[in-house]
Parts: C-alpha cells; structure tokens; sequence
C-alpha cells in the first residue's frame, strides 16, 4: 500500500542510486505545509461544543416560548388568558407589545412573512386558529372559522330586529360653492384632473375622478352619451380641452344622469345595511366579537372600542360593490372624522382613517359575493391603468374575474387587512393603494358580510388627544352622550354611507332592548 500523505516516503518508492564515480550533489529541501485537515479527536470536540451550544439556544427558546404564551394578561372574550383551560397547543403566542414611553404611542402590526404562509393564534378558549397570508400587497389575512355558525346567524338576526336602510346615498350638490370657498378655478380643477398633464382629458381620467364623490358607476359609454347631450365635446374626439370643460359645472354629469334615471346596478354599491353598537350593554356575543378582534389585531383595547360600531351588509341578488379604497389619502389639510373634535382646525376636507379593516362573511354564497383585490400583490400601481381599452378592473358587474386575487365567501372566515402602510416608527404611515378591493356581484342566493373598521389618525399626536377625551367623558357622560358628541356631524364620505347621530342614538338604546329580549 502507498502512503500518499505528503512528505512521507513510501518503503516501496524506487531510490535514486548513487554512482562510486560520481558525487551526490546535496537536494533543496522541500518546504512542506502542515495539513488544514484537524485531526479527528479535535474536530469530535468540536463537534461536542457545537452541538451543546444549539441545545442550550433551542432551551432557551423554548423557555421564552412558554412565558410568553397564551398566559398572558390580557382578557379573550371576556375570560382570563391565564387560565389552564386556554393554553392552546401549537398556537404562536401573541407577543406583547413593546412599552413606547410614556408620550408616545405605539401599533402592533401582523407579520405576512411570505403568500401562503400560515401561524397559529390562540384568539378564543380551547381553539386554535390559522392565520394565513393571502396577499403582501396590501397586507391580507384568512382565518377560517373565526365565527361560529351560531354567532353568524345572530349576528343577521339582530341586523334584522334593527332594520336595515339602502346603502348607496348620492352625496348632495354644492360642488361648486365648495370650488369657491377654496377658491379654485375651473382650469386648476381641470389640472387637477389631468393626470398626465397632456391638456386633455381622456375618458379615464374622467371616470377615475368623478366616480369617486357622485356616487354613481360611470362606464366609457355613459360618459358618451353625457358629452352627446351637453354638448361638451363638439368636436367628437372623446376628450375634453380646458376650453370645453370651463364650460361645464362640478355637478354638471350627477344632474344629467339624474334627470335621465339612475337604476340600482349603476350604482357605486347596491346594497343594505345597519349598525349594531358594541360597547357596554350591547349584546354579549358583540362583545366578545370585540374583544376577539382586540386580540386578533393585538391592538389597544381602547383604540378598538372606540372605533366605529360594526357594520352589517345584506347583498340581494344583484347586489355589489365596485371597487374602492376604505379609507382616504390624508393630506396636511385633512382632517379624520373620528378626531375632528380634537383636530383644532376648520377644513373642509374629512376623510375616513380606517387602519384596519376586517370583514366577516355570515353566510356561504351559492353564486357570485367574491370579495376582488384587483391589483393585489402588482408589481406597480397605476390609477389610469385600472381602466384599459374594455376592461374596467373597478367595475366588479363586468369584470371582476379579471382581478389578481378574489375571495369566496364561506361562512364564519373573516379577512382582515390593513389600508396604510406603516410609517417605519410604529405608527401609520401613506394609503395603501393596494388595498382596492369589491364586491363582487351576487348572482345566485344573498351575501351577508359585517365589518368592523379600526379608526386610527395618522396623526398621532391628534388620535391621543382623541384617547385622552374619550376617557375623560367616560366618566362624566353616559354611553349614548358621549357617541352621539364624538360622532356628530359624521357624514357620507367616498361612497362610504357613515352612520348618522340619528343612526348611533338608535343603535345605542335598540341593541340594548335586543340584548334584553335575547
């Protein structure tokens, strides 16, 4: 056998003979390097240590793991977390949120990590619940099962005791008075409306704008037909110059349409709904709702509970929703319309600042409902872009299998998804264009789905004003005062039909009589 370890001489290698004439010249010596290879003893050693370290590292997660668990302080529908009977096998524990010092405020925010994947929560006694991801764009989440069947149907039964009211509201009239209260002119509203600055106003351009505060669903060939009988586009290109549009009011497409006729389908929405207070004396299965999203959302509590009350939609044959953002973009010069008490400021710009939305669905469609996110997880967001040659991906009538992502309803699942991109500090930060989504039409059975939105105001210093007056009013007011002042004067806003004083006073004294009759 030949030893082939380097610097060794084998006993069978042939030697160089040396000659009785001839003198052996002395050799170089070789400079041999020592080999990189440990020896085996060393490297099992190592091997030891190494192994030890990662026990100890897995110990010690596993500790941090089970002190964190479901055991912690916060109360699950009503019930102590604390107790045995609610430590969930394999559920992630839901960590707790980080003390942000005494004049800052912090929001929790779930983790997506990647489509599909999927964790488990501990959000109620003796279950666990899988959250997965559907979406990075916008930031969507399933759980399945997260009503029971019991609570679905009570949940429509109380929407039905309470009485439900036609969704769709035409905003009113007075576009023009707000253009001169800001004192703006129409070739500045005409740029506005320009968006690619090209001194024409194409049909989208039109459509994307003017579908957003008339409340009615505008297609290429209504757009037409209004042109036609006002006479705005004489030359018959399609678009409209600043010379043609200076000739027309903000109203001018809303009053048209109107003296013609409007049908439910060419609606925004088509739709019926109520809304069922949550706070104390509303039902106990509200209130557990309540608290089940608290833990869900790993929120504040008092940020959840005083957010807007839940919102139930019945869906007839028919019935949809086109495609629209829940909340507005927020600008220095807007203000939200759950802090405009504390907002210190008049502006005529109010906008919802729903952070988060999430959607029950209280029954299973037999045909149609699909919830659409048409652009969900694109590569780029382009507002022109949704309206191209035939396709129209906000209208959820005509095509709503066009886009990225739709939802079935089944009954019990709820999705849950944020509409503004974090701020990188803990707080909100810009709309989350992503966030589009509709209802699709139903075509056979009805749909019935509730929300509940989580009001949060970007402006963070704002919303803690808010906190600090809610909870000086709590103890001075009753629950019925002190909604009606903090929702006065809320009203429609982007197709969004708010609920009125009106609506809130009914909600506070009839869910009550409910929960008694129940």
């Amino acid at each position: 056998m030949i030893d082939h370890r380097p610097g060794v001489l084998s006993p069978q290698s042939p030697r160089e003979p040396l000659g009785s004439t001839e003198l052996s010249m002395p050799r170089d010596r070789v400079s041999l390097q020592k080999s990189n290879v440990c020896s085996r003893s060393y490297f099992v050693l190592v091997m030891v240590f190494v192994h030890v370290y990662i026990i100890n590292v897995i110990a010690l997660l596993l500790y941090v793991h089970y002190n964190n668990g479901p055991g912690d302080s916060s109360a699950v529908d009503g019930q102590d977390s604390a107790n045995p009977s609610f430590s969930n096998s394999g559920a992630h524990p839901l960590p707790v949120n980080p003390d942000p010092g005494p004049d800052a405020m912090y929001l929790p925010r779930l983790e997506g990590i990647k489509v599909g994947h999927v964790q488990k929560v501990a959000l109620v006694p003796n279950k666990v619940h899988e959250l997965r991801t559907l979406s990075m764009k916008p930031l969507l989440f399933e759980i399945s099962g997260f009503l029971s069947d019991e609570e679905c149907r009570l949940l429509i039964h109380l929407a039905k005791l309470k009485g439900l009211q036609e969704s769709q509201v035409m905003i009113p009239e007075g576009g023009d008075e707000l253009a001169e209260q800001l004192e703006i002119s129409q070739e500045e509203i005409f740029n506005l409306l320009d968006h690619n600055q090209d001194g024409q106003l194409q049909l989208q351009e039109v459509l994307t704008r003017s579908r957003v505060r008339d409340g009615i669903w505008l297609t290429p060939e209504n757009v037409r037909e209004i042109y036609a009988g006002l006479k705005a586009d004489p030359d018959g290109n399609g678009m409209l110059s600043v010379q043609e549009f200076k000739k027309l009011n903000t109203n001018a497409f809303q009053q048209f349409l109107q003296q013609r006729g409007v049908e439910k389908s060419q609606l925004v929405r088509n739709s019926k709904h109520t809304w069922l207070y949550q706070g104390e004396g509303a039902h106990q299965v509200l209130r557990q709702l309540q608290q089940r999203v608290t833990r869900l959302t790993r929120l504040p509590p008092d940020i959840v509970e005083n957010s807007e009350p839940l919102q139930v939609v019945h869906y007839q044959r028919g019935g949809h929703y086109h495609a629209h953002h829940d909340s507005g973009p927020v600008y220095p010069e807007t203000v939200c319309y759950h802090t405009k008490l504390v907002a210190n400021a008049s502006t005529p710009f109010e906008t919802s600042c729903r952070y988060i939305t999430v959607l029950f669905y209280l029954n299973s469609v037999p045909g149609g409902g699909e919830t659409t996110f048409p652009v969900a997880d694109n590569r780029t967001y382009e507002e022109l872009s949704l309206i191209q040659n035939d396709v129209d991906l906000l209208d959820t009538r005509k095509h709503c299998d066009k886009g990225n992502l739709r939802v079935k309803p089944s009954q019990g699942t709820a999705l849950l998804w944020y509409n503004y991109l974090s701020d990188g500090k803990g707080w909100v930060g810009d709309l989350d264009e992503y966030s589009l989504h509709g209802g699709c039409v139903v075509t056979q059975g009805t749909k019935w789905v509730a929300n509940n939105w989580i009001n949060v105001d970007p402006d963070s210093r704002r919303q803690t004003r808010y906190q600090q007056l809610v909870s000086r009013l709590g103890g001075e007011e009753t629950a019925t005062e002190r909604l009606e002042e903090l929702y006065r004067g809320i009203h429609a806003d982007q197709n969004q039909n708010f609920h009125t004083d009106q609506d809130l006073h009914q909600d506070l004294h009839t869910d009550q009589d409910l929960h008694q009759d129940l």
